[in-house]
């Protein structure tokens, strides 16, 4: 039987996309839930758990009531060592839950294709040294991890923003960039949304084109040393 990855989509709009598709590939079980929708209140026999993004901070419990549930699958998966991944605001709730801090529109937004440069912590992990000294990864956010939580492995920067990456624990990663998302997005963002940020959506849509080849493979070598993750936990749980 295939190792179960609980994915909770914080946003009808941003699903796992390819990244559910690699997964699957990997040979996973893919659990989707919308959260609007409701959360379990336990992963149950799920070896994996990932956390997608949304415009919301991880403790907006008035806008998205589900925030409780899904930082309580966090504590959990953190209390038994079960692999997660948090991508922006999954990012943002295993800070908030681990011990960090998130603020609100703070210090350089990102969007588009940003490089993203590995730590020495960060080329010796298990996930995120897949990515070498770094890669172009695809960005879109105003709101940063401003503090780690404690004994959190550094694992990835930009030239902007600091908290690009880290592990806490041994099995839990969290990203503030979208391995999900592919360059073709781009061009379908909010136009008027990134203009208000400073950016225009043209010219970011083309650059991100130039690095998709690149963006692409590492965002699927990312995607699968996460599955080898679930699936060494899953057979070690069997054993």
């Amino acid at each position: 039987m295939a190792a179960r990855v609980l994915v909770v989509t914080n946003s009808r709009e941003s699903g796992p996309r390819r990244l559910g598709e690699w997964l699957a590939e990997a040979g996973l079980e893919v659990d989707e839930r919308v959260g609007e929708d409701g959360l379990p209140g336990e992963l149950g026999d799920a070896a994996g758990l990932v956390l997608l993004g949304g415009g919301l901070m991880p403790d907006a419990d008035d806008e998205a009531p589900w925030l409780p549930a899904e930082r309580a699958l966090t504590a959990e998966a953190l209390e038994r060592g079960v692999p997660t991944l948090g991508i922006c605001l999954g990012g943002q709730v295993i800070a908030h839950v681990a011990g960090g801090e998130v603020r609100a529109d703070y210090g350089t937004p990102e969007s588009g294709a940003v490089r993203i440069e590995t730590t020495d912590a960060g080329r010796a992990d298990p996930v995120l040294g897949v990515l070498g000294d770094g890669a172009h990864m695809i960005e879109n956010h105003v709101d940063q991890i401003t503090q780690l939580p404690p004994g959190a492995a550094h694992l990835a920067r930009s030239a902007d923003v600091a908290h690009q990456a880290f592990r806490v624990g041994e099995r839990m990663w969290a990203l503030q960039f979208h391995p999900e998302v592919g360059a073709e997005r781009v061009a379908n963002w909010d136009e008027s949304a990134l203009g208000r940020k400073g950016f225009d959506r043209d010219a970011l849509a083309a650059a991100a084109l130039e690095v998709d080849t690149e963006n692409t493979a590492a965002a699927r070598r990312l995607a699968e040393a996460f599955a080898r993750q679930v699936r060494e936990f899953a057979e070690g749980s069997q054993s």
